[in-house]
């Protein structure tokens, strides 16, 4: 970063001086050599500074302290061998500056995550017989100039004086500092640290985990981030935490460590101090805020929990007015977040553009934003500066920060930071934002890529699951499909609503074992076979046996779970057939639950020739049938009982005439580690029974003639006026006669009136359909039958019915209830 928005040159020599006496002549603080170092980016230009010195092995030269931006950035690594040829080293040896431009080998680190641009470094000797070195990173192209070494060799000469709190193997423990042996996890603490921790020193017996164990739970991984050498890195060695007292509200700490590698025989160690975070001093330039945007980045899965994180992390720190986080999309920025989100707190250009949520501008209408996401460098403009045009200085009147948002070789999007009220932004406030830069480019990466991949699986998702549910006579049903978010992968949990003739409707749910593309293409699979074999008419449990068979033979690794329930809506009587799955639960009309003592079989694929036993249920009007997966019964630690408990006292406290706010409120108790399949049925009755009659048609000689006096008998006692009688009869006699000349065995007719509406339906046992001729000559003496049975009917067609078929069609009567 640039030494921009630093003290006047000219002037920066003396005041460092005498910012440097007064660190040197105040308190003795734990903080204080981590102050002197931020001179260097105050004072200096410098973006990342650090002190090196001698470790327990002679020939290693160990980072001892470090202010700025992460180190990592650069390539800067924890120890230097003193006989190596970094600039480190050689400084350390020759006791004299090492001053490496931007274009000499020196001044570039090696290491691979360094960033790409221009850089320079600077390596100091630490005066004095002590050894060391002071090691200084800048951004700015021409390097360190004359008063920047000035300044980096006043701040060397104090970093001298300024002994690093390091605890040595068997010696005296400053006072807040700890040692903790790597290989053994003995730490070594002084009283004043025990008594943070609530402990005295009798009750300490030295182990690391004893102190862990008292901290709070949610602080734990981030504490064992530290505490882990095999997962330190540069810069992750502050953090703030918790710990639990008996007596009140945890107590937050302050920890500051640096790993120290061992020598010959002698195992590395983590040094540092530990002391109450209230009474330190608390500035934006604090690692613990950037490991806790850290932390919460590497949870974040969508853009929108990206932009929660970073104006969490920001917004107070900097005291900011206003933050906007927005994805760079070809030449448009999308914002994903704003705070405040209401539209009278931005400027009137963005409020013109306000489509949905939040805006959506070209940047032509932001030629100075432009430049710097063209430039990939921060730009900060302070107040009283020119103006960087209409659609960004109402953003931060008082001054503006816009920060690109490197991914990669790329820019990721700009986070936008504006103040009202007029501010100058810091050197530390600086070093804070261009580390939040970049963890927030590189998560804004992942969440586009996360949210392109969720809705590419929610669509693959909803392509498997009905789209719609259909309207039933005399019942409410409402579905809900809430996929896991601990991953990417397809579930397996699905719904469905099956109507079938005589008002009958399959009610079914099921689960596929695991979350994978194989698990949702067998769910489709399940799905697709269970409604195929339960349109052809069979009863529950051949419709899941046969589903298990196809399953069983299909010889794959997953079996599935399946409740089916085939529910009569004129009486309300239903049958459930369980495949290992939940059992229904139902909510009777006064609020009491009850889970359906329902028999149940194995799950489907198990055992091919498994029995599903029927277990009759039966619904008065108004009760509500609910059925559903386990993700949202089952929890860790808890019997899948208790959640089943759970879910039906929940049941009983919802508004049976609000299916789908039901539906919701019961989703919201949902974990998310798990796909969840909910269906809520209310069963109402049919307001209109329907008038049913059958005949069995014998192959006699007269049987046309049988089948139509059946017909005329049963309308006149419905009441169907004669004049609607003779349509009904021709389509009756077509229909009779084509089951009895082109099919064999029984013949069966069956008339329903509801609503003014006859259906007629003639089933026989031959699955051959009947085909509409596409013409007829006027010599045909046959084939005109299924064109006058279309001609009189609203609407005809055939179902599979055990074997054979059923050939069906409905025309509109007057009679009882039009």
């Amino acid at each position: 970063m640039s030494s921009e928005g630093a003290v006047e040159r000219g002037t920066r020599t003396p005041r460092a001086a005498s910012a440097l006496r007064a660190l040197a002549s105040g308190p003795d603080a734990a903080d204080r050599l981590r102050r002197t170092l931020e001179q260097a980016l105050v004072f200096a230009g410098a973006a990342f500074a650090a002190v090196y010195t001698p470790g327990q092995d002679a020939d290693l030269l160990c980072l001892t302290e470090s202010a700025g931006v992460p180190g990592s950035l650069y390539g800067v690594r924890d120890v230097y061998r003193a006989s190596g040829a970094s600039p480190v080293a050689a400084a350390h040896r020759a006791r004299r500056p090492v001053w490496p431009g931007p274009a000499e080998p020196g001044g570039r680190a090696a290491a691979r995550r360094a960033r790409p641009g221009g850089r320079a470094l600077a390596a100091l000797p630490l005066p004095g017989g002590g050894g060391g070195c002071l090691l200084a990173v800048t951004e700015h192209p021409d390097g360190f100039d004359a008063e920047d070494r000035a300044c980096l060799e006043l701040i060397a000469e104090a970093v001298a004086g300024t002994a690093p709190v390091r605890a040595a193997d068997g010696g005296d423990l400053p006072p807040g500092a700890f040692s903790l042996a790597m290989d053994t996890g003995r730490v070594r603490v002084g009283d004043d640290v025990l008594a943070l921790f609530g402990l005295g020193p009798d009750a300490f017996d030295g182990r690391v985990e004893t102190l862990l164990g008292l901290t709070v739970p949610e602080d734990l991984p981030a504490l064992m981030s530290v505490v882990e050498a095999d997962r330190m890195s540069p810069g992750d060695r502050e953090l703030e935490f918790r710990v639990l007292r008996p007596g009140g509200p945890p107590r937050w700490l302050k920890l500051r460590g640096r790993l120290l590698p061992g020598g010959e025989g002698r195992p590395a160690r983590l040094a540092g101090t530990v002391a109450d975070a209230s009474a330190l001093r608390s500035d934006v330039t604090d690692v613990a805020r950037v490991q806790r945007l850290a932390a919460a980045l590497a949870t974040a899965g969508t853009v929108r929990d990206v932009g929660r994180a970073v104006v969490a992390a920001l917004r107070r720190p900097l005291r900011a007015d206003r933050i906007a986080l927005a994805g760079l999309e070809n030449d448009r920025l999308v914002v994903t977040v704003l705070d405040p989100p209401e539209p009278e707190a931005w400027p009137e250009v963005w409020r013109s553009r306000w489509r949905t949520e939040w805006p959506d501008a070209p940047l032509r209408d932001m030629p100075a934003l432009a430049a710097v996401l063209r430039g990939g460098r921060p730009r900060i403009w302070p107040p009283g500066s020119t103006a960087p045009g209409p659609a960004l200085a109402e953003v931060g009147p008082g001054g503006l920060a816009a920060l690109p948002l490197p991914a990669g070789d790329r820019t990721a999007g700009v986070c936008l930071i504006g103040w009202d009220a007029p501010h100058q932004v810091s050197a530390d406030e600086r070093a804070l934002l261009t580390a939040f830069a970049g963890l927030a480019g590189q998560a804004l990466t992942r969440a586009h890529a996360f949210d392109a991949e969720h809705e590419l699986v929610g669509m693959l998702q909803r392509q498997l699951l009905p789209r719609r549910l259909p309207r039933l006579p005399g019942a409410v049903a409402v579905a809900r499909y809430l996929p896991s978010t601990a991953g990417l992968e397809l579930g397996g949990d699905w719904y469905d609503v099956i109507p079938l003739p005589d008002h009958h409707v399959a009610l079914v749910i099921g689960d596929v074992q695991g979350h994978s593309a194989a698990a949702a293409t067998l769910m489709g699979q399940m799905r697709t076979a269970l409604r195929a074999y339960a349109v052809e008419g069979h009863p529950p449990d051949v419709v899941v046996s046969r589903a298990n068979r196809l399953l069983a033979d299909l010889g794959g690794d997953l079996f599935a779970t399946c409740a089916y329930v085939d529910l009569g809506l004129e009486e309300g009587s239903a049958w459930c057939v369980r495949a290992g799955h939940l059992p229904p639960v139902l909510r009777r009309p006064d609020g009491h639950t009850e889970i359906a003592e329902a028999e149940g079989g194995p799950p489907l694929g198990v055992a091919a020739q498994a029995e599903f036993p029927m277990s009759p249920l039966r619904l008065t009007p108004g009760t509500l049938l609910a059925l559903t997966t386990d993700g949202l019964v089952e929890s860790p630690g808890a019997d899948i009982d208790q959640g089943m408990a759970r879910f039906a006292h929940a049941l009983a406290g919802a508004d049976p005439a609000r299916l789908g706010p039901v539906a919701d409120a019961l989703l919201g108790r949902a974990r998310r580690s798990d796909d969840v399949a909910l269906l809520l049925v209310r069963y109402d009755g049919m307001a209109l029974r329907p008038l049913r009659e059958s005949w069995t048609v014998w192959r006699l000689p007269e049987a046309v003639r049988h089948a139509r006096r059946f017909t005329g008998r049963t309308l006149r006692s419905w009441g169907v006026p004669a004049d609607g009688a003779d349509a009904v009869l021709l389509v009756v006699s077509e229909l009779v006669t084509n089951a009895l000349v082109h099919t064999d065995g029984s013949v069966r007719l069956d008339l329903t009136l509801v609503g003014g509406t006859l259906r007629i339906a003639v089933a026989d046992a031959s699955p051959r359909t009947p085909v509409k001729p596409t013409s007829i000559g006027w010599e045909a003496t046959g084939g005109r039958g299924i064109l006058l049975v279309e001609a009189l009917s609203a609407a005809w067609g055939t179902l599979p019915v055990s074997g054979g078929k059923q050939v069906w069609c409905e025309i509109g009567v007057a009679g009882p209830g039009t």
